[in-house]
């Protein structure tokens, strides 16, 4: 084959190989445009302005505002039991009786001891009315007449000792009826009719408390006092008693006093407030979360608590801007209480922030508001991210 002809044929093949890769790198550089991603579904919620109550929070234990152990003041046998237990009594009901008669017949001895003591004084009295005058004519010695008046001081002096003794046979006789001390509820029995109680018995009869109105005893830390003290100075706070789980309003008591020392063991300082406890939603012993008001913070922001999030610099919720897309807005949280958050800077009046669905949100990201049956699975999902560590 001549030399000029093969020449021209690999010249042609690498002309057509070239045209080939400059086709094949054109089509390379001109990529098919992106789709953009869909929005992201969430749920949202407005800022919203109003007066929010500032609650100090500790636990407590609730404690009778009077307890009385209902004991014998003598020893005798049980004869009468006149309550049930539980039962509401008040000041001055009867409770139980002691047989009496042993302490009938102490007052009757007494009595007669006392009326014949005091025959004597009369007779003694009227030997010296005799002696006098006769003692006056020289008809009887002066002696004789000192030795009356003697025996009639003596006398009167044993009638008074005699109304001593009638009195202490008569107090006998009151404590033979056992009554109830205050108004309050009765608890266990402790000792059946027809035993003999004892004055040293360690349970005594019964012991009544009083419920109405009632105590709690609770706690909170030292440094809280710098905002009691002066919420004190401006009036009578307001303590609140919820149950254990904080869902059920118990009672709205007041608050009586702070303790006059710190618990340095645990840097918490006690305090007790008194409630009316008319519906009797606290017992003796019970522990429950008390709620101290200290102050109203007027026209406060607030938002739901789940708009709440924790990242590496504190607190932030994601808001919704008016162009539909999320931003990262960092807050300071002041309390969180009843499900709202109370908000001291970070955000504006009538602000949308998200409060489900921020587990796929990123800054700048297109957002769509749900609403109504739609936001379910959205919530349901944020709750399982949250409760994920």
């Amino acid at each position: 084959m001549n030399r000029s002809i093969v020449i021209a044929v690999i010249a042609a093949v690498f002309a057509a190989g070239a045209g080939f890769a400059a086709i094949y790198v054109t089509d390379e550089a001109e990529p098919a445009p992106v789709a953009a991603p869909p929005p992201v579904p969430v749920v949202a919620a407005t800022v919203t302005q109003h007066d929010v109550p500032i609650y100090l929070r500790g636990v407590g234990t609730v404690v009778a505002y009077n307890n009385v152990i209902v004991r014998s003041q003598i020893t005798g046998q049980l004869v009468n039991i006149a309550f049930t237990q539980g039962q509401t009594v008040h000041k001055g009901d009867l409770l139980a009786e002691i047989d009496p008669r042993p302490f009938q017949a102490q007052l009757d001895q007494a009595t007669a001891n006392r009326d014949r003591d005091q025959a004597q004084v009369v007779n003694a009295q009227a030997n010296l009315d005799r002696y006098v005058p006769l003692a006056e004519k020289g008809w009887a010695t002066q002696q004789l007449v000192d030795t009356q008046r003697a025996q009639l001081a003596q006398l009167k002096a044993i009638v008074q000792s005699d109304e001593a003794v009638i009195e202490q046979a008569r107090t006998n006789l009151g404590y033979t009826r056992l009554i109830a001390p205050i108004d309050g509820v009765t608890g266990i029995r402790q000792i059946d009719n027809g035993n003999i109680i004892h004055p040293t018995d360690v349970n005594g009869l019964v012991d009544v408390t009083q419920i109405e109105p009632i105590s709690m005893i609770f706690t909170l830390p030292q440094t809280d006092l710098t905002r009691i003290q002066p919420a004190m100075a401006k009036g009578t706070l307001t303590v609140d008693a919820y149950s254990q789980d904080d869902k059920v309003e118990l009672d709205e008591g007041k608050l009586d006093l702070v303790d006059n020392q710190i618990v340095q063991t645990t840097g918490t300082v006690r305090l007790r407030a008194s409630f009316p406890n008319a519906k009797r939603q606290l017992w003796p012993g019970e522990l429950v979360n008390a709620r101290l008001l200290v102050e109203t913070r007027h026209n406060g922001l607030s938002v739901p608590a789940e708009a709440i999030q924790q990242g590496p610099n504190g607190a932030f919720v994601w808001v919704v801007g008016t162009d539909g897309t999320a931003q990262i807005r960092p807050v300071t949280v002041a309390q969180i209480s009843d499900g709202q958050a109370l908000i001291d800077t970070g955000l504006q009046p009538n602000t949308t922030v998200v409060t489900a669905g921020q587990y796929r949100l990123q800054t700048g990201a297109q957002v769509r508001l749900l609403k109504g049956d739609a936001t379910k699975d959205v919530v349901l999902q944020s709750a399982v991210e949250q409760a994920i560590p």
